[in-house]
């Protein structure tokens, strides 16, 4: 049976575990979530994405890469076996979910709330959180080519939605060439690049504004 993932085409979560099943041309089914009753049906948290493998479900995105490697594994390993390289990786996979994704959605859904209801400091304490981080990259990526070092892994598809994103609601200009470059590198990648394509149609449902 192939695999099942239920995600939506324009979830970042979604898009950090489409990147490693692209990148290994691993055989899957798409279902796109519709209500939030039908996922909470296969994990009571009700936050996509989800995998099935014959029964089984996994949930949370990093979980289902390392799954991935284990039980489908291709010419691509996403955490390396070596322990230290290993470590490695989780930590910056940490670091984008943590110190990227989450402030940028934060924002995000500050915007969504009526206006009478925002909160100004989730805003400006978001924002100071993002250029922490873009600061802290911009100096660990300076001589590296992915995130972790030489080879695109977990951390790689952890960047790539974070990154997409938060130029959306906190740009960088011009202050952090190294990241920069590797954002490009991260587009570039055929199997990103896939996931933005398929995205397109759904591009419009982004929250915009401040």
């Amino acid at each position: 049976m192939p695999l099942t993932l239920h995600a939506h085409p324009l979830s970042s979560y979604c898009w950090k575990v489409l990147i490693p099943l692209y990148e290994n041309g691993t055989p899957f089914d798409f279902r796109q979530v519709g209500p939030m009753d039908e996922i909470a049906a296969l994990w009571p948290i009700a936050k996509m994405p989800v995998l099935e493998d014959d029964g089984r479900v996994v949930a949370e995105s990093s979980i289902i890469i390392e799954y991935l490697d284990l039980h489908h594994p291709g010419h691509v390993r996403f955490v390396p076996a070596e322990p230290e390289a290993a470590l490695e990786t989780r930590m910056l996979d940490r670091v984008f979910d943590s110190y990227v994704m989450t402030p940028l959605q934060r924002i995000v859904g500050n915007r969504i709330r009526p206006a009478d209801r925002r909160d100004p400091l989730a805003g400006e304490e978001s924002r100071s959180l993002l250029d922490r981080s873009y600061a802290w990259l911009e100096t660990k990526l300076a001589d590296r080519r992915w995130a972790a070092g030489d080879d695109f892994g977990l951390a790689d598809c952890a960047a790539a939605p974070s990154l997409h994103y938060a130029e959306k609601v906190h740009p960088r200009g011009d202050r952090f060439p190294a990241l920069d470059a590797y954002v490009g590198r991260l587009r570039a990648r055929p199997s990103f690049a896939r996931v933005l394509e398929e995205a397109a149609p759904y591009a419009h449902m982004f929250p915009e504004g401040d």
